[in-house]
């Protein structure tokens, strides 16, 4: 039967989740004088849009020396992705650019940490993308928050085809990064995409694994499993009996007696005070200092309940050979229980590789902390092998 959690079972679920994100007050964006027509005349990509970024509802302090765009651009399957476009400080139309393709972690928007590390790239010299999976925040979708591994995967391509047709942008440097759960989605697209010159991530999580092993690949047994799946099996016939979304736990607890544990909002309005220190830190980042309405990680919204479907059939980075020579740098904190991740994947790319362990550093430093996030060794990698 389906069972909706308690607080406190809610919280110990939680600290299995992934989680996701960035800075507090946002402030307002300062556009510099740049013609929308230069960047407009700039992009050859026809199913792609480029405006002034209005309402700015970033969560982190904006640098105003670095302008930001609103872009759209369509993927492979027709959704609208989108997007903020990051111009280095002195951008000139008339010169070529690396740039790097960023979203991240699951569930967060592009006002969030991804933006905030478009953000820092940009202020040395990279132009890059910031941008919402497809259904998530402001993409497309028909059916809103239906998490995918493939059109997920399918969006850092679509991201690399809107850079890769403008003019400032030297299409043979191209990076991607992953933060969080969108981090196998990158690793999986460089796998298949020669355009993607090095690929980065930070607090690395493989949605597959997560969702259909759960932590550490160790937390369903058989017969949890098949409990999952008949839960999994009526939620659908739900929507379609009913023709709409149910909002649902992406990653589903079985309790001692055999109940699906789920939740319609990612987290309560209040954290109960026996929250472990993981669940902490994901509740102080996504309902306090980068709460955002549009984020699914935030404490109104959830996944739709029939997203694990795709994570149960389709294994990410099951490619990770097609890496090849495509350099990859995998950036986790010594204290994030999410570490095993980089750790496993490291110990299986068998070309250029790099895992940076942060001192002190849990999983959710890495979406925000300016003194924790190694800003200065990503900017190395990706001038190195761009």
């Amino acid at each position: 039967m389906k069972k909706f959690i308690s607080s406190k079972k809610r919280m110990l679920l939680m600290a299995m989740l992934l989680g996701v994100m960035s800075l507090g007050s946002a402030s307002m964006n300062a556009e510099a004088a740049r013609p929308l027509k230069s960047l407009r005349a700039a992009s050859a990509m026809k199913l792609a849009s480029i405006n002034t970024l209005k309402n700015d509802t970033r969560t982190f302090n904006v640098d105003k020396n670095i302008e930001a765009k609103s872009v759209t651009f369509e993927n492979r399957y027709g959704f609208e992705v989108a997007g903020h476009l990051y111009l280095p400080k002195d951008f000139d139309v008339n010169k070529k650019y690396q740039a790097v393709v960023i979203t991240g972690p699951f569930g967060a928007v592009k006002e969030q940490s991804s933006g905030l590390y478009a953000q820092e790239l940009a202020k040395n010299g990279f132009v890059t993308v910031a941008f919402d999976p497809s259904t998530t925040g402001e993409s497309s979708g028909k059916r809103r928050n239906m998490g995918s591994p493939e059109i997920f995967t399918e969006d850092y391509h679509a991201a690399v085809d809107f850079v890769s047709n403008l003019s400032f942008v030297d299409a043979e440097k191209v990076g991607a990064m992953g933060i969080c759960g969108l981090s196998g989605m990158a690793i999986t697209a460089a796998g298949s995409d020669a355009r993607i010159k090095a690929v980065a991530t930070a607090s690395m999580y493989d949605m597959s694994e997560s969702i259909s092993d759960h932590y550490n690949g160790a937390y369903y047994t058989p017969a949890q499993r098949e409990l999952v799946k008949k839960h999994l099996a009526k939620m659908r016939n739900e929507e379609a009996r009913e023709g709409k979304a149910i909002r649902g736990a992406h990653e589903l607890e079985v309790d001692a007696q055999g109940n699906v544990l789920t939740f319609d909002t990612m987290f309560p309005n209040v954290l109960p005070a026996e929250a472990n220190a993981v669940i902490k830190d994901f509740f102080g980042y996504y309902v306090g200092r980068a709460y955002h309405p549009r984020a699914i990680n935030s404490n109104t919204l959830a996944w739709d309940a029939t997203t694990p479907y795709g994570f149960f059939d389709f294994k990410l980075m099951s490619n990770i050979d097609e890496l090849g020579k495509t350099p990859v740098l995998l950036i986790t904190g010594s204290e994030a229980h999410s570490k095993y991740f980089s750790d496993n994947v490291y110990a299986k790319i068998s070309g250029p590789k790099e895992e940076v362990i942060v001192p002190g550093a849990t999983h959710v430093d890495l979406y925000d902390q300016m003194d924790k996030i190694p800003f200065t060794k990503l900017v190395a990698f990706f001038k190195t092998n761009l």
